[in-house]
């Protein structure tokens, strides 16, 4: 039987497809590399699978601190992404 997805591990994996989207966009560019690495740096929340790990990886930092803050500025398309997985997180969380 499948394993059943945490809310946390869902919101993660969307906010993986709105950073693919962007990194779609920049392909064949020199910001596509800088992107492929905010995508592995989404993984790494993804492969926590749950809120409180998450929250360990993050190390009282923000998801805009740790995918790195010019990053998620340059590409605003993914705020919400990021604003659904806080939340989540925080849900969970508590």
């Amino acid at each position: 039987m499948p394993r059943e997805k945490s809310k946390s591990e869902k919101a993660a994996g969307k906010l993986i497809s709105a950073i693919q989207k962007e990194w779609n966009e920049e392909i064949g560019t020199p910001q596509a590399a800088h992107s492929e690495d905010v995508i592995e740096l989404a993984h790494e929340l993804l492969q926590a699978r749950d809120a409180k790990t998450m929250k360990t990886l993050l190390q009282n930092r923000t998801i805009d601190e740790f995918l790195g803050e010019f990053w998620v500025r340059r590409h605003p398309t993914i705020r919400a992404a990021i604003q659904y997985l806080e939340r989540t997180i925080e849900q969970e969380y508590a």
